[in-house]
């Protein structure tokens, strides 16, 4: 299937099937149930095909592989300065081995040192060799499941770079919401540049905002600046949401850093490419940032691991107060607007949630299949539960205002007040007592500090954000695909938001744990 751009494949599945398969369109197994009819037990289901200019795969052809990989290398190729201007790479200045940045050597090390990464060296994208479609969290490419090499670049210093460091000026600004991690990330940026030999460094304050509103000056940066603001939690150079003028931005800086989610890297590669449209030599480098795990093709995201470990004193918290209540249920909304991977996994670490409720898997709340049926069984066998559900979870029973945000996101329904009223209503209409406790951690979750996994994660996307820029790269982002440092070009990491797949060994894990039944 040919596709120039995203596209939603509409359909009905029941909710006894099984997502259909999309061969020739890897990762379509991305799906989710935006409407469900409770008359027909059926949802509508929108698979989010992630494919740019991938040519019609035919499978009875000897060499389709060939072609797939062809096209997958297309695809994943770098962009590089080299591309659209005229320039020579020089030696690098970056060494481990030294106190200050080299000047003036031929960029050979002392002995058999190997600390910088070959422009040739790659990774694997994906590692598991699925024998059947059926396999749980299969993605196949053909009906047999066959194993096609996807390689993607890695990341690291180089030994050539192609920038003179005494003479660029680099930005980095943090645009969205708050998520942990972000001040080390910004540290890390900073010390990288200048191990490098920079010595003009900016931030820009408050989002791409900060590029147009005169008031937000540039912040001057370096070690004596950024050397602690890792201690706190935040951003060091402000939030916001919403866009600038993009042919500003281009002649104002030869590196930035932007660190993100997808909206913000939309931006950051619509900025790169008006850098190539005009020939200007700025890198524009990505770092993802979402605390909701929703980035395509990485394994995962600074800040999740801290929102993880932070909702786990919300869910402590709400499962004391249902414990210790006579028929006490415990209500914790967090974050996931359309994906469900911190409720999943806080579910799943807790060990203590008996209903797990994500936007990827549809729900009903009433009849003898609901939410509150199920409620009713564990008040009758536990005494008290614990539910924790994430903010676009069941947004189909409510009430849609189509109000964006400044970032165009869709502006959500509150599911935790609608359950928490519901549950309540329910228990009174059946004339049995319920203490029903809810609680929204969003906040205390997103303005923490990073812990040690994840300010470790944020060291290593700051670096290598700073060595991609050096190596002439531009228009492309840093993560880890297979516990792998890699580069990866934009476009092919903002096609979609990234689900939780509910045929995933992961999703069957949480139901394992809480063991609720299926809600249709």
């Amino acid at each position: 299937m040919a596709l120039k751009s995203p596209v939603d494949f509409a359909g009905s599945i029941s909710s006894g099937q099984k997502h259909p398969c999309c061969f020739g369109v890897a990762g379509c197994n991305r799906s989710r149930c935006v409407r469900y009819d409770k008359k027909s037990r059926t949802c509508r289901l929108v698979t989010r095909a992630i494919s740019v200019d991938r040519p019609q795969l035919d499978f009875s052809n000897p060499d389709w592989k060939k072609q797939f990989q062809e096209d997958f290398n297309r695809r994943f190729s770098l962009p590089h300065l080299k591309d659209v201007i005229d320039v020579e790479p020089r030696p690098t200045t970056f060494s481990l081995k030294s106190r200050s940045p080299l000047e003036n050597v031929n960029g050979s090390m002392q002995g058999s040192w190997n600390g910088y990464v070959n422009d040739d060296d790659r990774a694997l994208l994906k590692v598991i060799k699925f024998a059947s479609p059926t396999s749980a969290g299969a993605d196949c490419i053909d009906p047999d499941c066959s194993w096609v090499e996807q390689w993607v670049h890695r990341a690291g210093p180089r030994k050539q770079i192609y920038f003179e460091p005494q003479y660029v000026k680099a930005g980095i600004v943090t645009c969205g919401g708050l998520c942990p991690g972000l001040n080390d990330v910004i540290r890390q940026i900073v010390l990288t540049l200048e191990k490098y030999g920079v010595k003009n460094i900016v931030g820009i304050q408050h989002g791409f905002r900060g590029f147009f509103e005169d008031h937000l000056a540039e912040v001057p940066l370096s070690r004596h600046v950024v050397q602690n603001i890792n201690l706190a939690g935040g951003s060091f150079l402000g939030v916001s949401r919403g866009g600038a003028n993009i042919s500003d931005i281009a002649r104002r800086l030869d590196m930035l850093f932007v660190l993100g989610g997808n909206g913000t890297h939309a931006g950051a590669n619509l900025i790169h490419e008006e850098c190539r449209k005009r020939k200007l030599k700025v890198s524009i480098v990505g770092v993802p940032k979402t605390i909701d795990n929703d980035i395509l093709l990485m394994d995962k995201t600074f800040g999740f691991d801290t929102a993880v470990e932070a909702a786990q004193r919300a869910i402590n918290s709400a499962y004391i107060e249902a414990h210790s209540a006579f028929h006490g249920i415990g209500l914790v909304k967090l974050m996931g607007r359309s994906s469900g991977f911190i409720t999943m996994h806080a579910s799943l670490s807790s060990g203590q949630v008996d209903i797990c409720l994500i936007p990827e898997v549809p729900f009903t709340l009433d009849g003898p299949n609901g939410v509150l049926r199920h409620l009713e069984h564990l008040i009758e066998t536990k005494g008290f539960a614990l539910i924790c559900v994430a903010e676009g979870a069941g947004q189909e029973h409510l009430q849609q205002s189509n109000a964006t945000d400044a970032s165009g996101n869709m502006i959500l329904s509150d599911i935790g007040v609608h359950l928490h009223q519901k549950i309540k209503s329910h228990f009174k209409e059946i004339g049995v007592h319920s203490d029903v406790k809810y609680i929204d951690p969003t906040y205390m979750v997103r303005a923490v500090r990073a812990n040690a996994s994840d300010a470790i994660l944020c060291t290593v996307l700051g670096q290598n954000a700073v060595h991609g820029a050096f190596a002439g790269f531009s228009g492309i982002t840093t993560g880890i695909c297979n516990t792998h440092n890699v580069y990866l070009p934009i476009p092919e990491v903002i096609k979609s938001t990234r689900f939780v797949d509910p045929n995933s060994r992961m999703w069957h894990r949480c139901l394992t744990s809480t063991g609720q039944p299926d809600f249709h």
